[in-house]
């Protein structure tokens, strides 16, 4: 098994910001295991928040030389073991000459609404992002700083009808949620996303929630869940926090079987990285996978967007 990794560079159609910053372009890494004259590939977005560099986590993954059985106890949650993973999977499938999902034993997957993601910006350069969007069937709009009733009321004018889900990114205190919820709901926001910072959310367990709170930052794997309890509602799965379908699959299991709602999401990559979640996505609650949308570029083969959804992948992109 020879296991190589690359860095790719994807061009943002435009500026994308969120709480903690802005970029113009995706940075990814793409892993490719070659064996018996077949090649499985993944990708991953190493996520600083999260400690994770394009160095570090390349690294990582020169340095695997354990076998397929033994990934999950070989590396710690997180991109690494998700390009890894997603590599694996796919190898298998076309060594096979079956999809992923067949070997998964699950059923095909068929396309799943996403959410389109408006970037933090102006109230005014919001309501424009979301008047050019209000023809799609959910939006996602990106908020997290003290100012954010102006941008909330500013988009819900662009997009008067639209379903609205809102990420904080760990951007507010527990008095300026407190403040803003009963807005959300008078503006028919239907989720909030990580209001508090990881580590610092013990208020939501004290406070009401009027409305589903979805961890992100506050779950990464199966071992979050239990930090979770009383705090959230739903959990923001994500391949490259859980460190790859495997994981990934079992943490939506679990965490249906505990009473949360799911919401698959992800980082902004391309159609190589959201491949795999679109197996992930089927049934949840919410799905977020518009990294491609976002890009002014994307991969040979990319994933299929149109009214329904997104659709499964193409062999030819991945599984």
């Amino acid at each position: 098994m020879q296991v190589s990794v690359a860095r790719d560079v994807f061009q943002l159609a435009q500026v994308f910001t969120i709480s903690r910053g802005s970029r113009t372009q995706a940075e990814v890494l793409t892993v490719t295991i070659d064996s018996d004259g077949v090649r499985g590939v993944g990708e991953c977005v190493p996520y600083a928040r999260y400690g994770e560099t394009l160095d570090s986590v390349t690294a990582q993954v020169e340095g695997f030389a354990a076998a397929w059985p033994e990934l999950p106890d070989a590396l710690p949650a997180g991109a690494a073991r998700n390009a890894l993973d997603c590599a694996f999977w796919d190898h298998a499938a076309k060594r096979a000459g079956r999809r992923v999902w067949d070997l998964l034993g699950l059923p095909q997957p068929q396309p799943e609404i996403t959410a389109y993601t408006l970037s933090l910006d102006t109230p005014e350069a919001m309501q424009r992002q979301a008047a050019e969007n209000a023809a799609r069937p959910l939006l996602k709009i990106k908020l997290g700083t003290p100012d954010d009733m102006a941008r909330l009321e500013a988009v819900r004018r662009g997009a008067p009808h639209v379903p609205i889900i809102v990420d904080a990114n760990e951007g507010w205190t527990a008095e300026v949620y407190a403040d803003l919820a009963p807005h959300l709901i008078r503006l028919g926001v239907q989720m909030v996303e990580q209001p508090l910072p990881a580590g610092q959310d013990d208020m939501l367990a004290e406070i009401a929630r009027p409305l589903p709170v979805c961890a992100d930052e506050s779950c990464h794997d199966r071992a979050s869940l239990l930090g979770l309890k009383g705090k959230y509602d739903m959990v923001n799965i994500k391949l490259d926090k859980a460190g790859g379908l495997t994981e990934a699959l079992a943490l939506k299991r679990q965490a249906l079987a505990e009473g949360y709602g799911v919401m698959v999401g992800c980082m902004v990559g391309s159609s190589l990285a959201m491949a795999p979640a679109t197996i992930l996505a089927q049934g949840v609650a919410f799905t977020d996978l518009d990294g491609p949308l976002l890009l002014a570029e994307d991969r040979d083969v990319p994933l299929k967007f149109d009214e329904h959804g997104v659709h499964p992948p193409a062999a030819a992109l991945w599984g």
